[in-house]
């Protein structure tokens, strides 16, 4: 139970790196500044929420409804929250990812199909992943897709085996590229604003056809992110033990919270952006991400698009890297079996590869990989909150009633989304 995510994550020991919370002073694993020390494994996990399929189901809904979906993604955004939320306290509870809690307090079929669920979202996110930054190379420099889905595999390894003054650079690198993405559609709002009144009325919950609820859950499924569930529990694990004990329990879920809110904050903020943005396209130019980017180019000018495209990419190659991370995680925890960094990518980025060989404008398998992850969400949410609310697993970190009915309600608000999608599936 007590295996680490650093011993899951890599094929071969690799030299200590820094806590991911200082015992002492309660500052975060990126630094002990003033700054950095602020953020904790919240902002590494915000990353698989604005990873290129949030840019595949945003940039469609802002095109072909305007805002009618913003409130969707204001929703999704609370409920990653107190999902996150959820997932950080198991990992500092227990030790253990929510993939290990799995394997202990489940019997053997469970946790057999619920791993491999897991591993099915995994390949979801992977595609998602693999297109968006071949897309994003496409764009920028006019290479094949292909070649960039290949780019792409090699420049997540590189991240992944990157060490900074003996650390792990990971966290490091992940989180910079957060930020520029960040920064990115700062720049992207400034010149292309909402209109005030019209962004009012999108915060008012409703569809417009089957179509919209298709992109809804598309939303939904990019926002929440099944993966991330696994991979933030793993994250917190580090916070385990001797952290614990020398920082009170009080203080150390004011640190999750604080640490969840901000980055999820940041990441719900980029996400309804993007939505926004693409409110200047017209409804054609949200079919494709290629559309979106020659529109941007004739509207508002080459740096505008290039800015759109750059942002891309650092959301592909940071959430690339991010998912290596939540695969290990997944098969240490279910399975106790590590696997080699260099052999999963490969596996898991094939389905991305076969995909840009075949398809000229893969944005619609974008879409379709955001739906396929939000029909696997409930199989990471029900473990979380029935595991959560159990006093023998959580000990004084327990869910109170109310967080556990918040949590029951998310789950059931998932469950109706999806049965909704199945119900008018021929006509999405």
């Amino acid at each position: 139970m007590n295996v680490t995510l650093a011993d899951a994550a890599w094929p071969e020991p690799a030299p200590a790196s820094a806590p991911v919370l200082d015992p002492h002073t309660g500052r975060g694993f990126l630094s002990r500044g003033r700054v950095l020390g602020l953020l904790g494994p919240a902002f590494v996990a915000a990353v698989a929420f604005v990873d290129p399929g949030n840019f595949g189901t945003n940039i469609s809904a802002g095109a072909s409804y305007g805002y009618l979906l913003l409130w969707t993604v204001v929703v999704a955004n609370l409920m990653a929250v107190l999902v996150q939320y959820l997932s950080a306290k198991l990992g500092l509870a227990t030790g253990c990812s929510l993939a290990e809690v799995c394997r202990e307090q489940t019997s053997t079929p469970v946790r057999i199909g619920l791993w491999l669920v897991a591993e099915s979202v995994v390949v979801m996110t992977d595609l998602a992943e693999f297109v968006g930054g071949a897309i994003a190379l496409n764009l920028l420099f006019g290479m094949p897709l292909l070649l960039g889905g290949l780019v792409m595999a090699s420049a997540t390894m590189l991240v992944l085996r990157m060490r900074v003054r003996g650390l792990d650079g990971f966290p490091v690198v992940v989180v910079s590229l957060l930020f520029l993405l960040a920064l990115s559609f700062v720049y992207l709002f400034t010149f292309a604003p909402p209109r005030a009144g019209s962004a009012a009325g999108g915060l008012v919950p409703h569809f417009n056809g089957a179509q919209s609820a298709f992109l809804a859950c598309g939303i939904v499924g990019a926002t929440v992110m099944p993966h991330a569930v696994f991979l933030h529990s793993a994250l917190s694990g580090g916070l385990h033990g001797r952290t614990v004990t020398t920082i009170r329990t009080a203080a150390m879920l004011r640190y999750i919270r604080r640490d969840v809110v901000i980055a999820m904050g940041l990441a719900g903020i980029i996400n309804a952006m993007m939505l926004v943005i693409a409110t200047h396209l017209s409804p054609n130019a949200g079919t494709s991400l290629h559309a979106a980017h020659s529109e941007f180019t004739r509207n508002q000018g080459t740096v505008f698009a290039s800015v759109f495209a750059v942002a891309l990419l650092a959301s592909a190659l940071a959430s690339a890297s991010v998912g290596v991370y939540s695969g290990q995680a997944i098969m240490q925890g279910f399975l106790r079996r590590n696997s080699s960094v260099f052999v999963r990518r490969m596996v898991s980025a094939l389905p991305a590869l076969v995909i840009l060989a075949l398809v000229s404008d893969p944005t619609r398998a974008l879409v379709f990989s955001q739906v396929a992850l939000a029909f696997g969400l409930p199989f990471a949410l029900v473990p979380l909150v029935v595991f959560t609310g159990r006093r023998g697993v959580m000990g004084s970190f327990v869910n109170r009633r109310r967080t556990t009915l918040a949590a029951l309600a998310v789950t059931a608000v998932i469950v109706a989304l999806n049965a909704f999608l199945l119900a008018n599936l021929g006509r999405a």
